[in-house]
Protein backbone atom coordinates (compact mmCIF):
# COMPACT_ATOMS: atom_id res chain seq x y z
CA UNK A 1 0.00 0.00 0.00
CA UNK A 2 1.20 3.56 -0.93
CA UNK A 3 1.13 6.15 1.80
CA UNK A 4 2.62 9.33 1.10
CA UNK A 5 3.96 11.58 4.45
CA UNK A 6 5.96 14.61 4.33
CA UNK A 7 6.41 14.36 0.85
CA UNK A 8 7.63 10.64 0.85
CA UNK A 9 5.89 8.39 -1.11
CA UNK A 10 6.34 5.43 1.32
CA UNK A 11 5.55 1.80 -0.68
CA UNK A 12 6.63 -0.38 2.14
CA UNK A 13 7.74 -0.07 5.78
CA UNK A 14 8.29 -2.61 8.70
CA UNK A 15 11.05 -2.51 11.77
CA UNK A 16 14.04 -3.03 9.37
CA UNK A 17 12.88 -2.02 5.91
CA UNK A 18 11.09 1.69 4.73
CA UNK A 19 11.24 1.52 0.34
CA UNK A 20 10.77 5.00 -0.87
CA UNK A 21 9.26 5.42 -4.67
CA UNK A 22 11.79 8.92 -5.54
CA UNK A 23 10.47 11.52 -7.43
CA UNK A 24 13.08 12.96 -9.74
CA UNK A 25 15.00 15.71 -8.50
CA UNK A 26 15.69 13.64 -5.16
CA UNK A 27 18.71 13.12 -4.24
CA UNK A 28 19.57 9.90 -1.62
CA UNK A 29 22.47 11.03 -0.16
CA UNK A 30 24.12 14.53 0.47
CA UNK A 31 26.29 16.04 -2.32
CA UNK A 32 28.27 19.24 -3.31
CA UNK A 33 24.78 21.11 -3.86
CA UNK A 34 23.56 20.92 -0.15
CA UNK A 35 20.21 20.56 -1.09
CA UNK A 36 18.63 18.02 1.67
CA UNK A 37 18.76 14.66 0.79
CA UNK A 38 16.26 11.57 0.82
CA UNK A 39 17.80 9.85 4.11
CA UNK A 40 17.89 13.11 6.14
CA UNK A 41 14.09 13.24 5.43
CA UNK A 42 13.28 10.07 6.00
CA UNK A 43 15.19 9.82 9.32
CA UNK A 44 13.20 13.52 10.34
CA UNK A 45 9.70 11.56 9.23
CA UNK A 46 10.96 8.18 11.70
CA UNK A 47 11.93 10.77 14.01
CA UNK A 48 8.20 12.65 14.44
CA UNK A 49 6.87 9.09 13.94
CA UNK A 50 7.93 7.06 16.48
CA UNK A 51 9.14 9.97 18.68
CA UNK A 52 12.58 8.82 18.76
CA UNK A 53 14.98 10.56 21.31
CA UNK A 54 18.58 11.19 19.57
CA UNK A 55 20.18 9.96 16.42
CA UNK A 56 17.67 8.05 14.04
CA UNK A 57 19.80 4.70 12.09
CA UNK A 58 19.19 4.79 8.69
CA UNK A 59 21.41 2.72 6.16
CA UNK A 60 21.33 3.92 2.65
CA UNK A 61 21.41 0.11 0.89
CA UNK A 62 21.72 1.61 -2.81
CA UNK A 63 21.10 4.91 -4.91
CA UNK A 64 19.68 6.24 -8.08
CA UNK A 65 20.71 8.93 -10.05
CA UNK A 66 19.24 12.51 -9.67
CA UNK A 67 17.04 12.79 -12.42
CA UNK A 68 16.08 9.08 -12.14
CA UNK A 69 12.70 7.75 -10.05
CA UNK A 70 11.30 4.27 -7.99
CA UNK A 71 12.41 2.17 -5.79
CA UNK A 72 14.80 3.15 -3.08
CA UNK A 73 15.60 0.77 -0.18
CA UNK A 74 16.97 2.20 3.41
CA UNK A 75 17.38 -0.05 6.52
CA UNK A 76 16.28 1.27 9.82
CA UNK A 77 18.36 -1.46 11.67
CA UNK A 78 22.01 -2.23 11.66
CA UNK A 79 21.50 -5.73 11.06
CA UNK A 80 19.02 -5.65 7.75
CA UNK A 81 21.57 -2.86 6.29
CA UNK A 82 24.25 -5.76 6.98
CA UNK A 83 22.47 -8.51 5.66
CA UNK A 84 20.74 -6.41 2.46
CA UNK A 85 23.94 -5.57 1.89
CA UNK A 86 25.11 -8.95 1.42
CA UNK A 87 21.87 -9.91 -0.59
CA UNK A 88 23.02 -7.31 -2.83
CA UNK A 89 26.48 -8.49 -3.26
CA UNK A 90 25.29 -12.38 -3.74
CA UNK A 91 22.60 -11.34 -6.55
CA UNK A 92 19.85 -12.00 -4.66
CA UNK A 93 18.01 -8.40 -5.07
CA UNK A 94 15.80 -8.97 -8.15
CA UNK A 95 15.32 -4.81 -9.51
CA UNK A 96 13.69 -4.53 -12.83
CA UNK A 97 13.79 -0.40 -14.41
CA UNK A 98 11.70 0.84 -17.29
CA UNK A 99 13.46 3.19 -19.35
CA UNK A 100 11.85 4.95 -22.35
CA UNK A 101 14.11 5.71 -25.65
CA UNK A 102 13.20 7.31 -28.77
CA UNK A 103 15.15 5.58 -31.25
CA UNK A 104 13.92 1.69 -31.70
CA UNK A 105 16.59 -0.69 -30.35
CA UNK A 106 17.55 -2.94 -33.56
CA UNK A 107 16.57 -6.41 -31.54
CA UNK A 108 13.40 -6.77 -29.73
CA UNK A 109 15.02 -8.14 -26.65
CA UNK A 110 18.96 -8.33 -26.10
CA UNK A 111 22.13 -8.66 -23.71
CA UNK A 112 24.35 -5.67 -23.37
CA UNK A 113 27.83 -6.51 -22.62
CA UNK A 114 30.20 -3.66 -22.34
CA UNK A 115 33.11 -2.01 -21.03
CA UNK A 116 32.43 1.17 -18.93
CA UNK A 117 34.55 3.75 -17.16
CA UNK A 118 34.07 6.39 -15.27
CA UNK A 119 34.81 10.03 -16.00
CA UNK A 120 35.33 11.55 -12.20
CA UNK A 121 35.65 15.06 -13.48
CA UNK A 122 32.17 14.97 -15.65
CA UNK A 123 30.37 12.48 -13.86
CA UNK A 124 29.53 10.31 -16.69
CA UNK A 125 30.49 6.92 -18.06
CA UNK A 126 32.09 5.95 -21.40
CA UNK A 127 31.36 2.16 -22.67
CA UNK A 128 33.81 0.25 -24.86
CA UNK A 129 33.54 -3.32 -26.31
CA UNK A 130 36.60 -4.84 -24.75
CA UNK A 131 37.86 -4.19 -21.41
CA UNK A 132 40.53 -0.76 -21.19
CA UNK A 133 42.22 0.16 -18.45
CA UNK A 134 40.29 1.31 -15.29
CA UNK A 135 36.99 0.43 -16.60
CA UNK A 136 34.30 -2.63 -15.41
CA UNK A 137 32.86 -5.18 -16.86
CA UNK A 138 28.82 -4.32 -17.64
CA UNK A 139 25.87 -6.57 -18.31
CA UNK A 140 22.35 -5.73 -18.47
CA UNK A 141 19.40 -7.64 -20.16
CA UNK A 142 16.28 -5.46 -21.87
CA UNK A 143 13.02 -6.34 -24.27
CA UNK A 144 10.69 -3.71 -25.49
CA UNK A 145 7.39 -4.02 -23.28
CA UNK A 146 5.53 -1.15 -25.28
CA UNK A 147 5.97 0.90 -28.54
CA UNK A 148 4.08 4.05 -28.82
CA UNK A 149 4.07 6.60 -31.45
CA UNK A 150 7.38 8.29 -31.06
CA UNK A 151 8.70 6.39 -28.12
CA UNK A 152 9.31 2.80 -26.88
CA UNK A 153 9.08 1.36 -23.23
CA UNK A 154 11.89 -0.56 -22.21
CA UNK A 155 12.22 -3.08 -19.40
CA UNK A 156 15.93 -3.72 -18.31
CA UNK A 157 17.36 -6.29 -15.35
CA UNK A 158 20.80 -5.20 -14.45
CA UNK A 159 23.53 -8.50 -13.67
CA UNK A 160 26.24 -5.57 -13.01
CA UNK A 161 25.86 -2.32 -11.08
CA UNK A 162 28.16 -0.01 -12.61
CA UNK A 163 28.16 3.79 -12.74
CA UNK A 164 25.43 5.04 -14.82
CA UNK A 165 25.21 1.47 -16.66
CA UNK A 166 21.48 1.85 -18.09
CA UNK A 167 21.88 5.28 -19.24
CA UNK A 168 25.02 4.62 -20.74
CA UNK A 169 24.71 1.18 -22.46
CA UNK A 170 21.31 2.35 -24.12
CA UNK A 171 23.15 5.30 -25.32
CA UNK A 172 26.01 2.93 -26.38
CA UNK A 173 23.45 1.17 -28.89
CA UNK A 174 21.77 4.98 -30.25
CA UNK A 175 18.95 4.56 -27.86
CA UNK A 176 19.70 7.16 -25.20
CA UNK A 177 16.82 7.56 -22.67
CA UNK A 178 14.21 10.25 -22.97
CA UNK A 179 15.28 13.62 -21.53
CA UNK A 180 19.11 12.27 -20.49
CA UNK A 181 20.97 15.34 -22.38
CA UNK A 182 24.44 14.02 -20.84
CA UNK A 183 23.82 10.75 -22.76
CA UNK A 184 23.16 12.20 -26.14
CA UNK A 185 19.06 12.71 -25.82
CA UNK A 186 18.25 15.74 -27.67
CA UNK A 187 16.40 17.84 -25.51
CA UNK A 188 15.85 17.76 -21.92
CA UNK A 189 12.45 17.23 -20.22
CA UNK A 190 10.70 20.24 -18.64
CA UNK A 191 11.54 19.15 -15.30
CA UNK A 192 14.66 18.09 -15.37
CA UNK A 193 13.95 14.21 -15.25
CA UNK A 194 14.59 11.54 -17.25
CA UNK A 195 12.51 8.37 -18.00
CA UNK A 196 14.19 6.17 -15.98
CA UNK A 197 12.41 4.41 -13.59
CA UNK A 198 13.13 1.94 -10.95
CA UNK A 199 9.75 0.16 -11.67
CA UNK A 200 10.01 -3.33 -8.99
CA UNK A 201 12.08 -5.19 -6.67
CA UNK A 202 11.94 -8.48 -5.85
CA UNK A 203 13.84 -9.98 -2.74
CA UNK A 204 13.59 -12.20 0.57
CA UNK A 205 13.15 -10.01 3.61
CA UNK A 206 16.43 -10.22 5.00
CA UNK A 207 15.37 -10.49 8.61
CA UNK A 208 11.87 -12.14 8.52
CA UNK A 209 12.29 -14.10 5.29
CA UNK A 210 8.97 -13.02 3.51
CA UNK A 211 8.83 -12.74 -0.08
CA UNK A 212 8.86 -8.90 -0.45
CA UNK A 213 7.69 -8.10 -4.06
CA UNK A 214 6.60 -4.47 -4.63
CA UNK A 215 6.39 -2.26 -7.46
CA UNK A 216 6.87 2.02 -7.49
CA UNK A 217 3.68 3.41 -10.08
CA UNK A 218 5.70 5.50 -12.63
CA UNK A 219 5.01 9.26 -12.05
CA UNK A 220 2.61 11.35 -14.02
CA UNK A 221 3.15 12.57 -17.19
CA UNK A 222 1.68 11.81 -20.80
CA UNK A 223 4.67 9.64 -21.58
CA UNK A 224 4.36 7.51 -18.62
CA UNK A 225 0.58 7.51 -18.41
CA UNK A 226 0.91 5.89 -21.81
CA UNK A 227 3.40 3.19 -20.96
CA UNK A 228 0.88 1.86 -18.60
Amino acid sequence: MVSTKNNLQILFEDNHLIIINKRSGDIVQGDKTGDTPLNEIIKAYLKEKYNKPGNVFLGVVHRLDRPTTGIVVFAKTSKALERFNKMLRDKKVNKTYWAVVKNKPKNTSDTLIGFLRKNQKNNKSTSYTSEIKGSKKAILHYKILKSLDNYHLLEINLETGRHHQIRCQLAAIGSPIKGDLKYGFNRSNKDASIHLHAQKIEFIHPVSKENISIIAPTPKDVIWDACN
